[in-house]
């Protein structure tokens, strides 16, 4: 029998509130054919496509986007917090539900002219992965891809990516 990703997924109704149901993606890499399966999936979508370097958000994205990376014999740049990085960083602030929050990179880690897929573990309301894209963008690399294991429809946040390539190995209907 073959599984799907949606086989190790764990879902938990009402968290973190009620009416909203959490896609846990912790039970995908606890079992090692569903973090073999995540990866692979993945990574096929990116077999043909023509890229320099692989993006990870923290701090999932560093999950999936390492091993890819390390598969595809592509460098890894991984996207941090605020005051994570011990080297010279630009910084982009976005906003959240409730406030803002603010992501940096290393100045150095991207070159100029770079193809760059950015990887992440979610995509929900889109502001974190849109904020990453623009400042692969600010260091004069260009965005080919933006992969992500799982995608909550209902949050809508191929909105906010309109502009990009994107793919997600699976899409729920939740929040």
């Amino acid at each position: 029998m073959s599984m799907r990703i949606e086989d190790y997924l764990c879902t938990i109704p009402n968290f973190p509130k009620p009416g909203v149901t959490f896609y846990d993606v912790t039970s995908v890499l606890v079992d090692p054919d569903g973090l073999e399966l995540a990866v692979n999936e993945m990574q096929a979508h990116l077999q043909d496509l023509d890229f320099d370097v692989i993006v990870g958000l923290e701090s999932r994205g560093f999950l999936f986007g390492m091993p890819i990376a390390y598969n595809m014999h592509k460098s890894f740049v991984m996207i941090r917090k605020q005051g994570k990085l011990p080297r010279e960083t630009i910084a982009k602030e976005y906003d959240l539900e409730y406030g803002s929050a603010v992501i940096e990179v290393h100045k150095d880690d991207l070159k100029p002219g770079q193809k760059v897929v950015i990887v992440d573990d979610l995509l929900a309301t889109g502001g974190t992965a849109k904020a990453a894209a623009k400042l692969v963008e600010e260091l004069g690399c260009r965005v080919v891809n933006i992969t992500f294991l799982l995608e909550l429809k209902g949050l809508n946040g191929r909105a906010q990516l309109q502009d990009y390539d994107l793919f997600s190995v699976i899409a729920c209907e939740g929040e």
